[in-house]
């Protein structure tokens, strides 16, 4: 039973023992465990801080990232559209050349045509006249064989001139 009801000699080395106890602990044990409690608790904070900042870069990144993206959207659009009415351009002015030159080679196949054409009249305006000169020559040559016959074609002529 002393055990349970222990003496003021027992309490009191305990209390010194345990005073003694705290003192070394304080001094040996608690200061290195707080320095490094309060060591742990700043990497923390800081490793808190930098991920905060990190987030904020990142937030910062894809902003500028979505906004890089835009542009590039923007700049091909516009080279697209440049592309586009260059294309079409290009395909007006050699659209416009063909139809030119297109009038050129009819205007100058007309022109063969008809120089063709004048040509072909011409020589047979020749041929109809040599033939001519061949047929009256011939129909004169039989007619003026025969004195009465060339008496009847000077008087149809005498005729003929005196009507107009």
């Amino acid at each position: 039973m002393d055990l349970l009801t222990p003496s003021i000699g027992l309490i009191f080395w305990m209390t010194i023992s345990f005073i003694v106890l705290l003192i070394i602990l304080r001094k040996f044990a608690w200061n290195p465990i707080l320095k490094a409690l309060e060591n742990r608790e700043n990497s923390i904070q800081k490793s808190l801080d930098e991920a905060k900042n990190a987030r904020e870069a990142m937030a910062k990144l894809t902003s500028q990232n979505e906004q890089i993206l835009k542009e590039a959207r923007m700049e091909r659009d516009a080279i697209l559209k440049e592309a586009r009415e260059i294309k079409d351009k290009i395909v007006s002015e050699a659209k416009d050349e063909a139809i030119a030159e297109g009038n050129k080679i009819i205007q100058s196949a007309k022109d063969t045509i008809n120089a063709e054409r004048i040509s072909a009249i011409n020589q047979i305006k020749s041929e109809v006249a040599d033939l001519s000169i061949d047929i009256a020559k011939k129909i004169l040559q039989k007619e003026l064989s025969n004195p009465e016959e060339q008496k009847k074609l000077i008087e149809s002529l005498v005729n003929q001139a005196k009507l107009n």
